[in-house]
């Protein structure tokens, strides 16, 4: 593919899902929601990316109610999905989620204790955290966590490092009720993560894109592939819509990170440039190609 701009392509194309909330059974979320085919929804949509990512990362509540079966439909819609694209799966642990089941289905494992793990991406070290709290909806990293964590980080890794993790650590403004769900501590991960390579935190739990900074590094929250939080709700503390569905696209450079959200449901198209103009610019010298989408005359602006 033809560079056209002033950067060479990504290194790194991370897709970013969060919150699927699969129910077993397929029972409907609150009797309307169908979280199964709204995930099936996402999967189509992120087919069409272009270049196809590298890993997809779910970041928490996987399962509503942690249930066995649950597991299993998220587990054969999402691997064969990601096998046919060459893509690593990053499963995370979210406060919906429970660990028995979790590891049991995702991970064939019997081991129920905090669900933490490492995916090397092609040099690109992505760690999946677990912030769950048993039997409670907040979050938090133990001791015991965060030694495994500092560990791991101690050695850098090619092409640095991404966290993954259900809580996420920044300000929820916009969702004030989400400040008493928080993920606890927030200074004792910063200390761990601080002067090593982690370039950006991936997170979920708050049904919105947002973003932030954490330590020094960048911090985005994918919104929900269920249902999603009002930010701006009439009368209400907490509103959930049936709307409003979006994954993140994150592409890794040398020295920066990219995000760009990704509405699950298409709009209304208004406008377009055929495929065909993409697929004719491979035969185009670049000043070429570069005069014809700048000019304010050329065949392609009118």
């Amino acid at each position: 593919m033809k560079q056209l701009g002033q950067y060479a392509a990504p290194r790194h194309v991370v897709a970013h899902l969060s919150d699927p909330h699969l129910i077993g059974g397929g029972a409907l979320h609150y009797g309307v929601i169908d979280n199964v085919a709204h995930l099936r929804l996402a999967l189509d949509r992120l087919a069409a990316v272009r270049p196809a990512p590298h890993a997809l990362v779910f970041t928490g509540d996987l399962a509503d109610r942690g249930e066995p079966d649950a597991y299993e439909t998220l587990r054969s819609i999402v691997e064969p999905f990601a096998a046919d694209m060459g893509a690593v799966v990053v499963w995370t642990m979210g406060n919906h989620d429970e660990r028995e089941p979790f590891a049991r289905g995702l991970f064939d494992s019997d081991d129920a204790g905090p669900q933490d793990r490492v995916h090397e991406v092609d040099g690109l070290r992505i760690v999946a955290l677990d912030t769950s709290v048993p039997g409670h909806h907040h979050g938090e990293l133990t001791p015991a966590q965060l030694a495994w964590l500092a560990d791991v980080l101690a050695t850098p890794a090619e092409h640095g490092t991404l966290l993954a993790m259900h809580h996420p650590p920044l300000p929820i403004p916009m969702l004030r009720a989400a400040e008493l769900i928080e993920l606890h501590d927030q200074q004792a991960l910063a200390d761990v993560i601080a002067g090593t390579d982690v370039r950006g935190i991936l997170a979920g739990h708050l049904h919105l894109s947002t973003w932030s900074t954490f330590a020094g590094v960048p911090v985005s929250v994918a919104s929900a592939s269920c249902y999603t939080s009002d930010p701006a709700p009439v009368d209400r503390f907490v509103s959930g819509v049936d709307a409003n569905r979006a994954f993140t696209m994150v592409h890794t450079y040398d020295d920066r990170l990219v995000h760009t959200l990704v509405p699950i449901e298409r709009g209304v198209e208004v406008s377009h440039v055929g495929s065909d103009v993409a697929e004719a610019l491979e035969g185009v010298p670049l000043e070429q190609a570069r005069e014809l989408a700048s000019s304010k005359t050329s065949q392609f602006n009118n």
